[in-house]
C-alpha cells in the first residue's frame, strides 16, 4: 500500500533537515580541530573540499544506486551513510574524521538525487514547490548545526563529540522515513541508469546548476573577504553571509511556488540570473552605496542562490518522463554541479591572488550568471505538464 502524500511530504523533509547539517558543523569547530590534531590549514579545508567532490560522486553514481535498491530504500540507506560518517567523526584523529567527511558527502550526494526521483514518483504535481520545500529544510538544518556546533563542543567536551552528536537526527529520520514507506514495494527500473550525457535537456539543466552551484559555494567563500578588504571587520563581514543565508529561505519557497501558480519557469529563472548579475555588478561597481549599503547586494545573490537550486530539480521532475529519468537527469546535473562547486572557488583564489584584487574573482560569479542565461534560454519555457500528461504513478 502506497503512503499518503503527506506522510511521504513528512518523510523528505525528515532527511532532508541531515542533507547539508553535518558538513555545516565544521567550519565553526575548524580553528579547535586543526589545533587538535596539528592540522595545517591547506589539509584542512582538504577534509572539506573532499566531501564536496565526493557529493559529485555520489550525484553521479546515485541513479544506478536506485535503480538497485529502489528510490526509496536507497534515500534511506543514504541518509543512514550520513549517520555513520557523523558517528565516524567522534573519534579524534585524522584519518577517521576525512573518512566520515568523505561517506557523509557521499550519502548527501546520492540523496540528492534520489530526492528528485521520490519526488517524480509520488508528489510530481507539486514537484517544484516540494523541491523548494526540501531545500529550505536542508537550509534550517544547515543554519542550526553551524550555530551550536561550538557550544555543543564545549558541552560535550570536544569538537569531535560535536561532529558525532549528528548521528543521531540523522538515524532518527532514516527510521521515520522506514515507518512511513513500510510494505511499500520498490519499483524496478524500466529504463537505462546511464545518466544522459547527450541528452540535449538533461546537458542544459547541468550546466544551469554548474551556474547555479559557482554562485553558491563562490559567493559563500569570497563575499566576506571581499568587504574585509575593503575596510570592514571580520564579524561585520560575517553579518554579510548571515544576510545572504536568510535570503535564501523566502526564495526557496517563493519562486518554486510561482513556479507552480504560474505552470512555468523560464521567467522565474530570468529573475534568479538578474538578482545575481545585479549583485554582483553593484559589489564590482559601487560596493558600499547610500542607505542600502553593501546589504541589498549581498541579499540579491542570497535571494539568487535560493531560488537556483529548487528551480532547477522542479524542472527536471517536470520534464523527466518517470522516476528513474528523472534521478538521471538530476544526478547528472548535481554532479556536474558539485564538481564546480569544489573546483570553482579555487579559481576564484587563483584570480584574487594573481591580480591582488577581488573584482576579476567576482566576474567569475558573472560567468556563472551567463551560464544560467544561456541555459535558461536553451531550455525553452519549460511548462508544468498537465494532469493527462503525466505517467502514472507504478
Amino acid at each position: 500500500m502506497r503512503p499518503r502524500p503527506l506522510l511521504v511530504l513528512i518523510g523528505l523533509l525528515a532527511l532532508s533537515l541531515n542533507l547539508r547539517g553535518p558538513l555545516s558543523a565544521y567550519p565553526p569547530l575548524l580553528g579547535d580541530v586543526r589545533e587538535g590534531l596539528g592540522l595545517a590549514a591547506g589539509t584542512a579545508g582538504a577534509v572539506q573540499t573532499g566531501a564536496i567532490l565526493a557529493m559529485a560522486v555520489g550525484s553521479l553514481v546515485g541513479p544506478r544506486i536506485g535503480a538497485a535498491l529502489g528510490s526509496t530504500r536507497a534515500l534511506g540507506a543514504s541518509v543512514g551513510l550520513v549517520a555513520l560518517g557523523s558517528g565516524l567523526r567522534g573519534i579524534p584523529a585524522t584519518v577517521p574524521l576525512a573518512l566520515g567527511t568523505i561517506m557523509i558527502g557521499l550519502g548527501i550526494g546520492v540523496a540528492g538525487v534520489l530526492l528528485t526521483s521520490v519526488v517524480k514518483d509520488r508528489l510530481a504535481d507539486r514537484a517544484a514547490a516540494v523541491s523548494g520545500a526540501y531545500v529550505v529544510a536542508m537550509m534550517v538544518g544547515s543554519t542550526i548545526v553551524s550555530a551550536v556546533a561550538v557550544p555543543l563542543a564545549v558541552l560535550l567536551g570536544g569538537w569531535s563529540f560535536s561532529l558525532a552528536v549528528w548521528a543521531i537526527p540523522a538515524l532518527v529520520a532514516v527510521v521515520v522515513w522506514t515507518v512511513i514507506m513500510r510494505g511499500d514495494a520498490p519499483a524496478r527500473s524500466r529504463v537505462p541508469t546511464r545518466l544522459p550525457w547527450r541528452d540535449r535537456f538533461a546537458r542544459l539543466a547541468s550546466a544551469y546548476q554548474a551556474g547555479v552551484s559557482l554562485t553558491v559555494y563562490g559567493s559563500l567563500t569570497w563575499v566576506a573577504p571581499t568587504y574585509v578588504d575593503r575596510g570592514w571587520s571580520p564579524a561585520s563581514a560575517g553579518l554579510l553571509i548571515a544576510v545572504w543565508s536568510v535570503a535564501q529561505l523566502p526564495a526557496a519557497l517563493v519562486m518554486p511556488w510561482l513556479a507552480e501558480r504560474t505552470g512555468r519557469v523560464r521567467p522565474w529563472a530570468l529573475v534568479v540570473v538578474a538578482c545575481t548579475a545585479l549583485g554582483v555588478l553593484g559589489m564590482i561597481l559601487w560596493p558600499e552605496p547610500p542607505l542600502v549599503g553593501a546589504w541589498a547586494w549581498v541579499f540579491l545573490i542570497g535571494f539568487a542562490c535560493g531560488a537556483g537550486f529548487p528551480l532547477n530539480l522542479g524542472v527536471i521532475a517536470w520534464r523527466a518522463p518517470d522516476p528513474q529519468a528523472a534521478a538521471a537527469a538530476s544526478g547528472m546535473a548535481l554532479g556536474v554541479g558539485y564538481t564546480v562547486a569544489g573546483l570553482g572557488p579555487l579559481l576564484m583564489g587563483v584570480l584574487v591572488d594573481l591580480t591582488d584584487g577581488y573584482a576579476a574573482a567576482l566576474c567569475v560569479l558573472l560567468g556563472a550568471a551567463g551560464l544560467q542565461l544561456v541555459a535558461t534560454l536553451g531550455m525553452g519555457d519549460v511548462r508544468r505538464p498537465s494532469a493527462a500528461d503525466r505517467v502514472p504513478a507504478r
